[in-house]
Formats: C-alpha cells, sequence, structure tokens
C-alpha cells in the first residue's frame, strides 16, 4: 500500500510514525503500514455468498454459501484470540460480507474486543439503515468496491444497476457519519474510466480512494493487465490528480495498493523534479513500511477457517483456525514456507536478488510471480526497468 497524498504531497512525516513508537497498537490507522512490529491486519472473507458477479473476482465468490463457513461462535473465538495476539484491524470481506445477516454482530464483537473493525463491501446492500448500524456498532471505515463509472462498473460486476446501488450505499455512509472510500482495480478495460473517477470522489466528497493493481488470481486470471508503459502512465496521472486536490486544500487520501513499484516509483519521480529532501524524506518512510507484507504483517482467514498468507494465496493453507488459534498458526516457526514469506528478500530470485530497492519492495506480489514462473519468481507486473533498479 502506497499513500501517494502522505509520500509525494508530505502530508506524513518520518516523525509522526515515531511519536507513537511505531508499535501498531498505538498508530492510528493511517500510520499502521508503518509499525515495527507488523502485528498482522487480518481479512476474514467470512462468506463465499455476493449478490454480485465480478469478473475479477480472488475468491471466486458466487451466489450462495460455500458449504462450510464459520458460524457466529466460531467467529467470536477467532476475533478473541486476533485481539489477544495484537492484530490491530480486522477487515470483513467476502464474497459479500453484508450477504452474511450477522456480519453487524460481529463486527460489533470486534470492536468490544478492542480491534478495529472495517469492512470491503460492493456497496449495493447498504441503505440508510444498514449504515445507521454499521455507525452504531463503532466500525471504523467502510471500503466500497467500484470498477468504473455506470457501464463499465457494472459490466465488471455483471449485474445491471450495481453502480447506482454502490452510490446510494456510499452516500448512506457518509449520511450516517461513517469513513467511507472507493477500491478500484485497474486493468486494461476500465482505465478509460479514471478521470472520471477522480471527478466522481470530488463531486460527492469522497475522503479516499484506494488504487489497486490487478493481481492475478481466482477469475482475475482472465483479465488483461495494463502494460508497464500504461502502468508508469496511470501512476504519474494518479500522482498528478493528487496534487491537484493537494493544491486546491481538498483533503483527500490516494493510495495505490498491489504494486511495489509504485513507491521507488515515485522516490525516482521526486529525484528527477529536484526535490531531494522530499525524495529521502520518502525513502525513509518507504523503508518502515518494508514492501509487501504477505504472511508477516498480513494475513487471510476464509470462510471455512482456513488461514492463508494473503487473500491471494489461497492454494497456499497454513492452518485452519478452527482448529488451532491463529496466533498459533502465525508464529508457528516449524513452518518453512510461513518463514520464508516472513523474509522473503533472502528467496527472491532474478533481477530482485541485485535491486537497489529489494529492502522497500521485499520482491513484489508472490501470487504474480507465481502465475508467471516460481513463486519466488520475479513479479510480472514490476515495471522499474534494469536502469532504474540499478
Amino acid at each position: 500500500m502506497i499513500g501517494i497524498s502522505k509520500l509525494y504531497c508530505g502530508t506524513v512525516e518520518p516523525s509522526d510514525a515515531l511519536r507513537y513508537g511505531r508499535k501498531a497498537k498505538d498508530l492510528p490507522s493511517h500510520l499502521l503500514q508503518f509499525s515495527e512490529d507488523k502485528k498482522p491486519v487480518v481479512v476474514w472473507n467470512c462468506t463465499k455468498a455476493c449478490n454480485l458477479k465480478c469478473i475479477h473476482c480472488y475468491a471466486h465468490a458466487d451466489g450462495g454459501c460455500a458449504a462450510r463457513e464459520m458460524s457466529f461462535d466460531e467467529g467470536k473465538v477467532l476475533l478473541d484470540d486476533l485481539a489477544a495476539f495484537g492484530s490491530p484491524v480486522v477487515l470483513f470481506s467476502g464474497g459479500e460480507p453484508l450477504c452474511r445477516p450477522d456480519l453487524p454482530d460481529l463486527a460489533e464483537y470486534a470492536v468490544s474486543k478492542g480491534l478495529r473493525a472495517v469492512i470491503s463491501t460492493n456497496g449495493t446492500l447498504i441503505n440508510d439503515e444498514v449504515a445507521q448500524r454499521l455507525k452504531a456498532i463503532g466500525l471504523s471505515y467502510v471500503g466500497v468496491s467500484l470498477d468504473g463509472l455506470q457501464e463499465i462498473n457494472d459490466k465488471f460486476r455483471g449485474v445491471e444497476g450495481a453502480f447506482v446501488k454502490a452510490l446510494e450505499g456510499i452516500r448512506a455512509c457518509k449520511r450516517a457519519g461513517i469513513k467511507v472510500g472507493l477500491r478500484y482495480t485497474i486493468t486494461k478495460h476500465n482505465v478509460s474510466d479514471l478521470s472520471g473517477i477522480f471527478d466522481l470522489i470530488e463531486t460527492e466528497d469522497i475522503p479516499r480512494v484506494c488504487f489497486y493493481h490487478l493481481v492475478y488470481t481466482g477469475r482475475g486470471n482472465a483479465v488483461d493487465d495494463l502494460s508497464h508503459q500504461q502502468t508508469r502512465e496511470v501512476v504519474d496521472y494518479i500522482i498528478k490528480r493528487t496534487a491537484d486536490f493537494h493544491a486546491r486544500g481538498l483533503p483527500k487520501e490516494i493510495l495505490t495498493v498491489d504494486n511495489h513499484c509504485d513507491g521507488p516509483y515515485l522516490y525516482m519521480r521526486l529525484l528527477a523534479e529536484g526535490r531531494a529532501a522530499d525524495a529521502a524524506r520518502v525513502m525513509e518512510l518507504l523503508r518502515m513500511n518494508g514492501g509487501n507484507s504477505t504472511g508477516l504483517g498480513f494475513g487471510c482467514v476464509s470462510w471455512d477457517g482456513a488461514v492463508y498468507p494473503d487473500q491471494f494465496l489461497r492454494h497456499h493453507s497454513l492452518g485452519n483456525v478452527c482448529e488451532k488459534p491463529f496466533s498459533q498458526i502465525w508464529t508457528d516457526t516449524s513452518n518453512d514456507f510461513l518463514m520464508a514469506l516472513k523474509n522473503k528478500k533472502e528467496h527472491v530470485t532474478g533481477k530482485c536478488v541485485e535491486c537497489r530497492f529489494l529492502d522497500v519492495c521485499a520482491g513484489n506480489f508472490r501470487a504474480r510471480g507465481e502465475t508467471a514462473d516460481t513463486f519466488w519468481g520475479v513479479d510480472p507486473a514490476c515495471y522499474l526497468t534494469d536502469e532504474e533498479i540499478g
């Protein structure tokens, strides 16, 4: 996760994280990525059920629940363990988490245990009543997935009217006083709507947007990604529009997600612009971040209790929370695969080995590397040139 507004516009300084001691339990949410103890943010795909049919779904979610999904009581046991373990955030995802009737009760329980609870949703099931309920339980954030404006989003989501309903859900969250933001996965099929998405977050006064790079897993494996040159152009455009918001005094949090090349790329751009002091500040923050956090500061629990290093590596189970607590699975030093993920820099291959940015990237995404070559192979979405990586 690369905070474009934090890094390029200087809205966060290294001293901001240092002031809190860089401990996950003490850091405010916008600084969590700079923690030094890397207690895992956990995505809980709490159901496979979904009311949409997204063409790029990593979880192969569909209309119904899975044959085996964790019960409410099993969920409480998981949340108890995460809280005791020190996980700072639990992110309820799916499928569509709001297809699960007890989702508000699970989120309320998480908050009662001291966890920050957020949901990743398509937004179509949120009305004023639901939004007020989510506000009342103390939900920290609602991330609503939009993958374009009306025509393109509805094609991506596989259901006509999904855009209008998602926008209604966003507005309901705003009326209820819940922090809400957008999640937008960039592909060749929807990149033309990028400008319109920036216009939308301004006209609707949406405070946050995460632009996701495509990960080639699940149904996303059949979706066309951008070329390296197109990716660079997209990142440049995101930086340009973010800087424009900042210059006009519009406080928007703009992030790119799932491609750690964006950090070095932004650093080199600052150097090219003659902003050496800003570049040095950015590099310090990138080192604090540490690059890809799969299996270290980020983990996933599936609807059946299976634990994965992240939500994209769903064929690499580490154990099951219905049989063993997440905290024990996550700290099992006898699991060689998990231990390797916690120290990726010693295992990546190819040009990553000699890359001067390995400390701030950690080899990027293993799910994409595995799809293209071997698990520890070069991530094909790395768009830095040989000259740039040194």
